[in-house]
């Protein structure tokens, strides 16, 4: 068993300037955090406070500062208002005068129950620290309290900051770690655990069908396996936050903890809960990569701004592909789930025009203006670094793998990230990380990057998986329509076209997102009835598609074009090599 050490808490200097939240919440169904700031010891005529645009793990700029109201600032000695004006969208300074002791007021309004936002209701509190603090500028590496007042002596209280003596009082040792540690604030379940000799938690939020003693079973597994791929666990306690609401399902990591949101009811069904362990090694498997394991560019976050890199498919996607790996090595699911799962994020990888548009590292460089702020044509021009990184990670384990007779793999590149940057938390350049992949492969990854990273070539699946004995099948079922190219979704007893692939029939016929469909062949045609009125219809048949566009009705010619794959499988090939058989039994084990 590892040792517990104890917690160093960083302590507040009489001599700098003492900074220190009050958190309340006396009416949580108006959806208001109060926010008091005192700051002691300050020297400067005047004080600049400032709101985070983002946080770190969710790549869009939010703008926090919107939702803060009731901005006042005074004396704490004397209670005389002091003089503060707004510089800019989230920014305020306020002239000090003669004080040494401020008291700054105000008030967030909190109702998006997202992990990377705050809400607050009659039966929860739940924040962000980008979305609830300042920070001084010049100060950022000063210690501040944070306490909490609960709207009711039975609220709980969870979060990853060690306490102090005052009562529901927490230190963060720098803005930085406030930031990264999230409050949930309630009437809330929480259930103690151990894993390897040190202390976790889960603080789970709503109703559901959650069942704690399975979850927590299941999570200490998870939490080992990723241990010993990274040989520790770099914290001293850790907090899992979980959210269960009606369909939510997300996560954003902490350096200490993670905030977890799903479906209520989506803990029972197997799959489900499947994906749900999956979000949970994701987000775990993230205290490594992408907290202490960084891109150079967020090695040091600007809080004003976006932070580019070109590396996320590295940060997420890698971390996307170990979240399939890590519950088939604890046991979770088997290697034939595994291989389910695999086929389906291939399905959507090659059901995305996107990716014969947008390169790996493009994708990740304008993760902060396209992947959140997807349109009626994001499938046709960008590919998520999520997806394409989970699968570029496969190629290169693989790779490795193959050339090696698995005696290194991906998970020694992890190791040798984790030892050149993750532990002193040097943040890596892209060359720095393609160097690391190569010295573990023993190979000159240039033409690799060039096609598959900084480029739009065809990922080689098949060639790749074939070294393993297994070959990827393009289904089409025995039903399947003539190809359209479309989306239609029923709104308010409207058929409304919602995407139109590029070059397909539909696209080259003029039709366009938020058209509204009317009619094929002159009948009425719904969402629900399309596909069944193409069965009638064969490949190379021109049809009459009858559209409004802007309210304009359209008589369109449209031919139809041969049916697609509708799903891609990973299955055995038949009588495989023993070096094939080999290459798989040491990559996922008992097949």
């Amino acid at each position: 068993m590892t040792e517990v050490i104890a917690i160093e808490r960083p302590t507040l200097t009489k001599t700098s300037p003492t900074i220190h939240y009050r958190v309340a919440m006396p009416q949580p169904y108006s959806h208001l955090f109060e926010v008091t700031l005192t700051v002691n010891n300050w020297a400067s005529s005047t004080l600049d406070l400032k709101m985070p645009v983002w946080t770190p793990g969710s790549y869009l700029v939010r703008e926090y500062a919107r939702h803060i109201q009731d901005f006042s600032a005074h004396n704490s000695q004397t209670s005389k208002p002091l003089i503060s004006q707004k510089v800019s969208k989230n920014h305020w300074q306020i002239a000090v005068e003669e004080s040494s002791e401020l008291t700054i007021q105000y008030r967030v309004f909190a109702n998006e129950l997202t992990v990377r936002t705050c809400h607050l209701d009659a039966t929860h509190g739940f924040f962000n620290g980008a979305g609830l603090f300042f920070w001084i500028p010049g100060q950022e590496k000063q210690a501040i309290a944070v306490t909490i007042i609960p709207p009711d002596a039975t609220w709980k209280i969870s979060t990853a900051l060690p306490s102090l003596a005052e009562i529901n009082t927490f230190i963060a040792a720098d803005f930085d770690t406030l930031i990264d540690s999230p409050f949930e604030i309630g009437q809330h379940e929480i259930y103690e655990f151990d894993v390897l000799g040190k202390p976790h938690q889960y603080a789970i939020w709503g109703k559901g069908n959650v069942q704690p003693e399975k979850l927590i079973k299941d999570t200490q597994k998870i939490v080992e396996t990723e241990a010993k791929l990274y040989g520790g666990l770099p914290y001293n306690r850790y907090l899992f936050i979980l959210h269960q609401t009606s369909n939510g399902f997300g996560g954003l990591e902490h350096k200490n903890s993670c905030t977890l949101i799903y479906s209520r009811f989506g803990f029972r069904d197997r799959d489900k809960y499947n994906r749900f362990l999956q979000l949970v090694a994701h987000e775990f498997f993230h205290l490594w990569n992408v907290k202490r394991i960084r891109p150079q560019a967020l090695e040091n976050f600007d809080y004003e701004q976006e932070n580019y890199t070109t590396s996320l498919w590295f940060s997420e996607g890698t971390t996307s592909y170990y979240d399939l790996l890590i519950p088939l090595r604890t046991g979770i699911y088997n290697s034939k789930t595994f291989l389910d799962l695999l086929g389906k994020e291939i399905t959507r990888f090659f059901l995305t025009h996107g990716r014969k548009v947008q390169s790996l590292s493009e994708s990740s460089f304008d993760a902060w203006i396209k992947l959140y702020r997807r349109d009626a044509n994001s499938d046709n021009s960008q590919i998520s670094y999520y997806l394409k990184g989970e699968l570029v990670s496969l190629l290169l384990d693989l790779e490795i793998r193959s050339r090696h007779q698995n005696t290194r793999s991906l998970d020694d590149v992890m190791r040798q990230m984790w030892q050149q940057f993750g532990q002193t938390e040097i943040g890596f350049t892209p060359q720095q990380l393609q160097a690391t992949i190569e010295t573990i492969a023993g190979v000159d990854l240039q033409d690799f990057f060039a096609r598959y990273v900084d480029g739009t070539e065809e990922l080689p699946l098949q060639k790749t998986l074939e070294l393993f004995g297994l070959t990827l099948k393009a289904v089409i079922e025995s039903e399947a329509v003539p190809y359209l190219g479309m989306r239609v979704q029923s709104e308010n007893g409207k058929e409304w076209v919602k995407f139109v692939e590029a070059n397909s029939p539909a696209r080259i016929a003029g039709i366009d997102p938020e058209d509204e469909l009317l009619a094929i062949d002159g009948i009425r045609v719904s969402a629900e009835q399309l596909n069944d009125r193409l069965k009638d219809y064969r490949s190379g048949d021109i049809i009459q598609v009858a559209v409004f566009h802007q309210d304009e009705l359209k008589l369109l010619s449209l031919q139809l074009a041969d049916p697609q794959p509708n799903r891609y499988e990973v299955v055995r090939i038949d009588n495989p090599s023993n070096r094939q058989q080999q290459n798989l039994v040491n990559w996922l084990g008992a097949v």
